[in-house]
């Protein structure tokens, strides 16, 4: 199909269900008239009138024969009567030319075939009485004006048939828009509950429609139904091996407070801290803070309050760009962790980085970045993945992380429906890391 009328086409189902519904009825009403009306009706219309053209012809022969114009009138009365047509000889106020209604088709066939079947024809007058047809003509005793009904050469009321034909279709069309309707429903439902599952909230439905459509129900539903099981229970699992972990840590902790403090003792105890930062930092990654409901956040209250969190700890933060489309819901403390997590890459490496908020009708980006050395294009995607630590290629005097910080970001950004982008900074010549999250 070509391009542009692809982009004329509707893009939603029910747009497109309508347009084959109703494009048919259009063209088969359209052929109908054409080949039908315009066609059988003319064809009628000019067997009606040739019938009368007939009459007329013998109506103006007898004019024709008679010696005067009082036998000429005589002649004709009796005729006239007998084929019910109205005569006036001689006629006055002969009109100069043929007259029609602008929209009667099947006039224009009686004036032609008039014409066509007998001679000299003045005129033929449909205007002055819509219920007669008046025609004018030349004979040797002065012009004869002939009316007779118009019923007589043109079917009645021609067009009956489209208008039954156009109110039955839409008729058929209204009713066949609801039971549409009704079937594309359960299918928007559904669409907007895995939308919704897509940015982590879990919208009420039950299967409904067809039997298709139903099976795509229950089969999403048991998808939704298996992943939260899924996740509840590595939550729970979870919070078991912290509490295994972190309990021998604190007991390493409490042992070495006892110890006498020099540089062997200082060393243990920073390897314990060491420790236990790579446990929670691998705890949030792996919890992706799934058990937090989702809430009404102003994006731009909480930039502000995270940049402002910086300054107090004296990191070089600045905040840029702010559109806050309002509040809208999101699952704050995830959100802050991931911009947390993107600021303490942002200040670890570079001497300045800047949070902005931008919004577009589909989605929320935050995006931070900051001056320092960035991350080679060909390495951006391999930054993202669990426990990849990319120090050596940026600055591995500036100490480092152990590889969850922006896998954290990213499986946040998925669980809003959204993504982490990384690309250069054109503003400060860093990273620019873009957090987007669905509307």
């Amino acid at each position: 199909m070509h391009p542009r009328l692809k982009s004329l086409l509707p893009r939603s189902l029910f747009g497109r269900a309508v347009l084959i519904l109703v494009l048919p009825v259009i063209v088969v009403q359209v052929t109908v008239s054409i080949a039908f009306i315009q066609r059988h009706f003319e064809a009628v219309t000019e067997q009606m009138t040739s019938g009368v053209a007939i009459e007329i012809s013998a109506l103006l022969d007898r004019v024709a024969k008679a010696p005067d114009m009082t036998n000429a009138q005589a002649a004709i009365a009796q005729l006239a009567s007998d084929l019910q047509l109205q005569v006036s000889l001689p006629a006055e106020a002969v009109p100069a030319a043929d007259s029609r209604g602008f929209l009667d088709y099947s006039g224009r066939r009686v004036i032609l075939t008039l014409r066509a079947r007998l001679g000299g024809v003045f005129a033929v007058d449909l205007t002055s009485n819509s219920a007669l047809v008046q025609a004018y003509f030349d004979t040797k005793w002065g012009p004869v004006r002939v009316s007779l009904a118009r019923t007589r050469v043109s079917a009645t009321n021609p067009h009956q048939l489209l208008v039954w034909m156009v109110f039955t279709s839409g008729l058929m069309t209204f009713i066949a828009y609801i039971f549409l309707r009704n079937q594309l429903t359960p299918i928007t439902r559904l669409a907007l509950a895995a939308e919704a599952f897509g940015k982590g909230q879990t919208l009420p439905y039950s299967p409904r429609g067809a039997t298709e459509v139903r099976a795509a129900g229950v089969a999403f539903l048991n998808m939704r139904a298996r992943i939260e099981r899924q996740i509840e229970t590595r939550t729970l699992m979870l919070s078991g091996v912290s509490h295994d972990l972190r309990t021998p840590l604190t007991r390493l902790k409490l042992g070495l407070s006892f110890l006498p403090e020099d540089e062997e003792t200082r060393a243990l105890q920073q390897d314990v801290q060491d420790m236990e930062r790579l446990v929670s930092e691998f705890l949030a990654f792996a919890r992706g803070d799934a058990m937090e409901e989702t809430e009404l956040v102003d994006p731009a209250t909480l930039a502000q309050r995270l940049v402002e969190n910086a300054r107090r700890m004296q990191q070089p933060v600045d905040l840029g760009q702010v559109q806050s489309p309002g509040a809208m819901k999101l699952r704050p403390q995830a959100v802050t962790r991931a911009l947390e997590n993107l600021l303490g890459n942002a200040v670890r490496y570079g001497k300045r980085a800047e949070v902005s908020v931008i919004f577009t009708d589909r989605s929320l980006r935050f995006v931070v970045e900051d001056d320092g050395p960035g991350i080679a294009a060909d390495r951006r995607e391999l930054a993202l993945e669990p426990f990849e630590r990319l120090d050596a290629a940026r600055d591995p005097n500036k100490g480092g992380g152990v590889g969850l910080g922006l896998s954290i970001a990213a499986d946040i950004a998925r669980s809003h429906g959204g993504e982490l982008r990384l690309s250069k900074s054109e503003a400060l010549g860093g990273l620019r890391a873009e957090l987007s999250l669905a509307r």
